[in-house]
């Protein structure tokens, strides 16, 4: 196939032309992202029931839902809470690889099977099923610059004008709102109601009869009368739509001309939908809505979706409103691919450098060169035909491939100009005779690269899909390295080079070019020497240094083992939030205090570092209610900032001066490297009460677990995810005496619902939009116990019976939030390992806490922590994978059992050196320093693959053995030193890479590099020793014959 080529240079050149041209087509159309679609897909579930306890939504929504999500496919957990404030939310997560349509359309399905058992009211407010992935895109606030407008004008403003435009966005999940639209709110005073004789139910139901739209027909309606003239359609009575229509409302009329008006019982205003949340920008009264993912969308276009529709939308804003984003997670993908750009631009640069100074010919150092584009865009087609994007995990696959595809050109390039120089032939003969020799050992070299990653593919879970994009990566660049050294480098050798005067290595340079270029031949001739002596010297006391041999791979498999694991390396990605938590029954005038300490500490304390602070209080991921308040905080630009401004520092200073906080408990986190995989970083379990022991048990298993983990040393900050239980006031119905005095517990139950929890009556028009209208008790008659008194209910002959004649209230405790995990009753928790403590040595110690909890409590990971255990019983069995398949290709490849076994005993020499520069940089056995092991055992199979292969060939020509190795190690160091010094210094860039992104890029450079290092300085003695013992062990003729020698 090289001949062919070399004698059709142009047809080689056509080849690589559309080779480039496929993938410069496919790169303008790749998405670009931070990570690949990781996270497995998830459905949500939310339904409303206003008013209701926690516990109550437990019992009649969220598991009457839960019993129905029977026999949906690919899922593999579910979690639920239901709130205080009404809210129920049931996640469903399901395997990566699941269509989330098919699984929401499941969902959907299972869902209407539960419908007609749920609440009426519930039914009423609508049940939502999205496909959602944790965490938000962004959060986008809304603050009057000019003071023009308040909080309730500018939530109403964005939830009628902002909110429907944005949802519509292609790739955004759901929005979560802070504030709401304007509602009617009727407010009921009960003394008034009493004095005249009212019930609620009678006030209700005259706001629906008299705010009505109703459909009465036409005049002259088909058939008609002959010679009818007229057609046209009647209406009748509308929907209101002021306060001062609804104040009007008639409640009662006597025959004496007397009226009784909704504005005498009640005080009508236009108020919020929902006073739930208090949002500042800033310090200053804002709204905002944070947006999320839509399953297997891309962030990068959704965000700038959002922000082409936000700059339409802005044309149209009221005077003086402004839009702001202050929580943003893409700006650090961008920033991070243009980080790893600029690392890939400097590994092409410093390889040509290593590439010039070996070869000294600049026409030699073009060759493999042009390599690199035609397989850097050729990868890149094969990327877009395989559906994945650019993103951080392909771009390092890329820059590891810099070096191994300039290799396979290097190893021609090397070999013709050493043929030229020994033999004298012309450029042409010499490529002739270089590719016949050399043909096998690139193949060789592309299988066993190949041969690595495979197997990596085949994983499952999120860490298959991490894995997947780069073997999918190298694999394809490696096939496209082999392919391009024997079709286009060939066909450029034979045309390009210059032919040498026999006996010279290099082209003659002159002046200081020369003096150098001699200089550092003669410098390498030494060293070459050297090593020749170093090796004989080896080979002359075999055992002594295969027992060296085993005593590293000794230390290599202890350091192995004493290397902390994690999942991924966090990073600075410029953005930080902070959960406020105040103590229980805490009011929202207790919280905002809180959160304005909050607020204060970072905008003085840390004003250097700081953008902004968005600040929300009524909601946290821990939970909704009034003492729940959850910032988020914008850091300046990287540049702007010092190491000391780190997220991780700031987060640690904030820790410190907010834990001085009493009032509340407030907690600073950066969020975690993967976005959609969870929350914050740490691990996350559930403890669950799998054998029914009630709410009280539960919790006294969980204080003891917590008791426990702040007695360990290898945990820190373990944490409930919920709030704590919380005083309940009960109202008890005596329903005997109730039924006496001619009440029904159903009106009885609808008085104290709208009382107190707000009743959603109708629909009004503002404005041109249709929004809600609730009736309530006015503030003063809800605030305290006594107040339960005043209300009366109408009984069957229409006398008003007070609450004291047939109830009573006392006091108990419950929770505000009620937990539940794959259908039994659990709580969330969670942690971080202690400092310097590898997360899976504390998901260890989790496990031997949970054993000594009491029988019928058990933990189960969820989120990440799951994907990380996946990911840790896969390992072993992904390395012996690899290794045994590389040993079973070079197997066939050379029909030998001793030459895989002597390539793959360099193997632990490459893994002990990548171990160790972990190991000096403190660093972790995360995910990518396993793909840096994988490439170090290729690396150091590649080089030993060069020497191996001549040494067998000068074996079969006739040679001894310790004479046909020596001829091997002479002919392959230059080669050997050349390619794993450039890809060493392709590597280089990624290892001491800083600012943002550089948590990943450090965590690969840094295994490769090491391992490329020792793995090449050890590989480079060892190799000739063991094909020399391994050729004695198994090669009866040699072992015959030792005497020869």
């Amino acid at each position: 196939m090289a001949r062919f080529f070399i004698d059709r240079p142009i047809f080689a050149w056509v080849i690589a032309i559309i080779i480039m041209l496929a993938g410069g087509l496919a790169l303008f159309k790749l998405p670009v992202s931070m990570y690949p679609n990781v996270a497995p897909p998830a459905v949500e579930i939310s339904a409303t029931y206003p008013g209701a306890s926690a516990k109550v939504v437990e019992d009649s929504v969220t598991q009457i839902i839960e019993q129905n999500m029977k026999g949906l496919d690919g899922l593999i957990y579910f979690s639920s809470n239901s709130s205080a404030n009404g809210q129920a939310t049931i996640t469903l997560t399901f395997e990566s690889g699941t269509n989330p349509d098919i699984a929401q359309v499941q969902v959907q399905n299972k869902l209407q099977l539960a419908m007609p058992l749920l609440p009426q009211e519930v039914q009423r407010q609508g049940i939502n099923v999205a496909k959602s992935s944790s965490g938000f895109l962004n959060v986008i606030a809304f603050v009057s610059e000019d003071g023009s407008m308040d909080a309730n004008d500018i939530a109403d403003y964005v939830g009628s004008n902002v909110v429907d435009r944005l949802s519509r966005v292609p790739g955004v999940g759901n929005i979560q709102v802070f504030g709401g639209k304007y509602a009617m709110r009727i407010w009921l005073d009960p003394n008034k109601l009493h004095t005249y004789g009212l019930s609620v139910a009678e006030v209700t139901a005259a706001i629906k009869a008299q705010n009505a739209q109703v459909a009465i027909g036409q005049l002259g309606g088909a058939p008609s009368v002959k010679g009818q003239q007229l057609n046209a359609t009647i209406n009748a009575q509308d929907r209101l739509q002021t306060p001062e229509q609804f104040r009007n409302i008639l409640l009662r009329g006597g025959g004496d001309g007397s009226q009784l008006r909704l504005g005498d019982v009640a005080r009508v205003e236009l108020g919020a939908e929902s006073y739930d949340f208090v949002t500042r920008y800033n310090g200053k009264p804002s709204s905002g809505i944070a947006i999320t993912l839509a399953t297997g969308a891309n962030a990068l276009d959704t965000a700038s979706g959002v922000r082409a529709a936000l700059d339409d939308l802005t044309d149209s804003f009221p005077a003086g409103l402004e839009v702001v984003v202050p929580y943003d997670t893409t700006p650090f993908v961008q920033v991070s691919i243009k980080g790893v750009i600029k690392t890939l631009i400097e590994a092409i640069v410093l390889v040509f450098v290593v590439m010039y100074l070996f070869l000294q010919n600049v026409r030699a150092t073009l060759i493999p060169t042009i390599a690199v584009p035609v397989v850097l865009l050729g990868t890149f087609g094969v990327l877009a035909a395989l559906g994945f994007s650019v993103n951080m995990l392909t771009m390092f696959a890329m820059v590891l491939a810099i070096g191994l595809l300039v290799d396979d050109a290097i190893v021609v390039v090397e070999n013709v100009e050493r043929i030229m120089s020994e033999e004298g032939l012309s450029p042409l003969e010499a490529t002739r005779k270089s590719m016949s020799q050399i043909t096998g050992a690139l193949v060789g070299i592309g299988l066993v690269l190949s041969a690595v990653f495979v197997p990596m593919a085949f994983m499952s879970g999120s860490t298959g899909i991490i894995y997947r994009q780069f073997s999918a990566t190298i694999v394809s660049a490696m096939a496209l390295s082999v392919l391009v050294a024997i079709i286009l480098t060939p066909a450029l050798c034979a045309t390009l080079l210059k032919p040498l005067p026999q006996g010279e290595p290099h082209v003659p340079h002159r002046g200081l070019a020369g003096r150098f270029f001699g200089a550092f031949n003669r410098g390498f001739e030494r060293s070459s020497g050297r090593y020749q002596r170093g090796v004989k010297g080896i080979l002359a006391r075999p055992w002594r240094f295969m027992g060296l041999f085993a005593a590293l791979t000794l230390v290599m498999g202890l350091l192995f083992m004493r290397l902390p694991s994690s999942f991924l390396p966090n990073e600075d990605q410029g953005i930080m939030m902070a959960l406020v938590q105040t103590p229980v029954g805490a009011t929202q005038e207790r919280t905002l205090e809180a959160i304005s300490k909050l607020e204060n500490h970072f905008l003085e304390n840390e004003a250097d570092a700081i953008e902004s602070i968005f600040s929300v209080q009524g909601f946290s991921f821990a939970g909704m209610g009034q003492n729940a308040g959850m910032a988020f905080v914008k850091l300046k630009d990287w540049g702007e900032r010092s190491d000391e401004q780190s997220v991780t520092a700031i987060t640690g200073r904030a820790m410190g001066a907010l834990s001085q906080i009493k009032d509340a408990f407030i907690f600073a986190f950066p969020p975690p490297a993967m976005p959609e995989l969870g929350i914050g970083s740490g691990y996350t379990f559930f403890l669950k009460d799998t054998a029914g022991q009630g709410h009280d048990a539960l919790l006294a298993a969980r204080n003891q677990l917590l008791g426990a983990a702040g007695q360990s040393t290898l945990l820190a900050n373990v944490r409930p995810n919920g709030q704590e239980d919380t005083p309940q006031l009960r109202i008890d119905v005596d329903v005997e005496k109730a039924t006496a005095l001619g009440l029904s517990v159903a009106s009885v139950n609808a008085t104290l619902a709208t009382a107190w929890g707000s009743s959603y009556v109708d629909d009004f028009i503002d404005r041109g939009r249709v929004k809600r209208v609730y009736v309530q008790a006015d503030a003063p008659f809800r605030m305290s116990p006594e107040n339960f008194l005043q209300w009366s209910v109408k009984n069957a002959n229409g006398e008003m019976v007070p609450f004291s004649a047939f109830a009573s209230s006392r006091w108990d405790y419950g929770s505000p939030r009620l937990e539940r995990y794959n259908g039994v009753s659990a709580m969330e928790i969670q942690g971080e390992p202690a400092t310097g403590v590898a997360s899976g040595d504390a998901m260890n110690e989790i496990e031997r806490i949970a054993r000594e909890l009491p029988a019928g409590f058990e933990i189960e990971w969820t989120a990440l922590s799951y994907q990380e255990r996946q990911a840790g019983s896969q390992t072993p069995l992904l390395y012996t994978l690899s290794l045994l398949i590389v040993f079973l290709c070079l197997a066939a490849l050379y029909e030998s059992w001793s030459v895989p076994t002597s390539v793959l005993l360099v193997a632990p020499l490459g893994i002990l050196g990548a171990v160790l520069a972990n190991t000096f940089r403190g660093m972790e056995r995360d995910i990518y320093f396993q793909v840096a092991m994988l490439t170090t055992v290729g690396l150091t199979s590649k080089n030993a693959i060069l020497i191996v292969e001549f040494a067998k060939e000068n074996l079969e020509k006739g040679a001894g053995l310790i004479e046909a190795t020596m001829h091997a190690v002479r002919d392959r160091l230059r080669p050997i030193i050349m390619t794993s010094l450039a890809f060493g210094l392709g590597v280089l860039p990624l290892a001491i890479a800083s600012g943002a992104g550089s948590g990943a890029q450090q965590a690969i450079g840094t295994g490769v590099l090491g391992g490329m290092v020792v793995g090449t300085l050890l590989g480079v003695f060892f190799i000739p020793l063991f094909f020399v013992v391994v050729q004695r062990l198994f090669n009866r003729r040699l072992r015959a014959g030792t005497g020869k020698e």
